[in-house]
């Protein structure tokens, strides 16, 4: 995530789709330009018992639009007297991020999401970008300025049958990579799982890249 204005979203989130659940992760290193600003940020969001979310871009929008989306699927669940569906929820997200991009603004609004859940219908994996597109994946993403590193590694390493348990393995193996080569991507990894028993985080920690 970057403090201010910048196309390029200096993070690394991943996404992966398993047999038995959904992982998210994400470094936890926000940066300006080539300053590190925070090196303990949160980019990893629990919205409600069975819905996540990771977030890359402007670190203001990022969090207000995390804040609204929450807020939202509370008063959707009061309203309707059910639990809102995970494509209900990309897609609110995603109505959002359209309007949120779109307004006049000195500083226009760049953020990206990725949201995994659990419903009735099972497991689902979104990438949700900062024009208000949504794509459904059918095994894993990423996004931010390190995840062409993240995609190398799960391109050789993913299975399609994979278990949440051995997604948590890949996903902290494809982070590091980005870690060690993308300087805006850093400083430890948040990780989040989504299984029957609902969503938790499974990993926090520190990590120091390697200097040659």
């Amino acid at each position: 995530m970057e403090e201010h204005f910048n196309f390029k979203k200096g993070t690394t989130t991943i996404g992966i789709l398993c047999r038995d659940g959904v992982v998210l992760a994400a470094d936890k290193r926000a940066s300006a330009g080539y300053l590190i600003a925070n090196k303990n940020v949160d980019k990893v969001h629990k919205i409600t018992d069975n819905i996540v979310v990771t977030m890359a871009g402007l670190v203001s929008d990022a969090q207000l639009i995390t804040k609204l989306l929450k807020a939202e699927l509370k008063l959707r669940n009061i309203r309707s007297e059910r639990e809102t569906s995970v494509k209900e929820a990309g897609n609110l997200l995603a109505n959002i991020l359209y309007g949120n991009i779109r307004k006049f603004s000195a500083v226009p609004g760049i953020v990206a999401f990725l949201l995994g859940g659990k419903d009735e219908t099972g497991f689902h994996l979104y990438e949700l970008g900062v024009d208000g597109s949504i794509l459904e994946a059918e095994n894993f993403v990423s996004t931010g300025s390190g995840s062409i590193l993240a995609i190398g590694v799960l391109e050789t390493l993913y299975e399609k049958d994979l278990s949440v348990q051995d997604g948590v393995k890949l996903v902290i193996k494809a982070l590091n990579a980005a870690i060690q080569r993308d300087m805006p991507t850093g400083d430890g990894m948040d990780v989040y799982t989504i299984t029957e028993k609902g969503a938790e985080k499974v990993l926090s920690k520190k990590i120091i890249k390697v200097t040659q």
